[in-house]
């Protein structure tokens, strides 16, 4: 499955940070997420989704928990990973995954 070009970066910040903007949207999204030989796009959200958690960088979460939804995690995968990261992350930080997981999850 190819990957959804990422513009994120240069529309939010592109002005204000163009740098910042170009390394997120053209390298991180662009050459590092897209090394599916490499890594699948479904393991990265993975990834990315426990490195979130564990750092408390709930901002962040709610876009790369959609963003694992979307890439085939599913449900019964996501609350099995926040169970398991409850114990090494922390209670709290599992509460507010788990209040995140809810609301994305419920989408249809």
């Amino acid at each position: 499955m190819a990957l959804k070009k990422q513009t994120a970066g240069h529309e939010l910040l592109g002005d204000f940070a163009p740098k910042f903007a170009e390394l997120n949207d053209d390298v991180l999204f662009g050459e590092v997420w897209s090394r599916e030989k490499e890594l699948s796009a479904r393991d990265r959200s993975l990834i990315t989704v426990t490195s979130l958690i564990t750092s408390g960088m709930f901002e962040q979460l709610k876009y790369h928990m959609s963003k694992a939804k979307e890439n085939g995690v599913t449900k019964e995968e996501i609350v099995e990973m926040i169970t398991h990261l409850s114990f090494y992350a922390g209670w709290s930080k599992a509460w507010s995954a788990f209040n995140l997981a809810k609301e994305i999850y419920a989408e249809n």
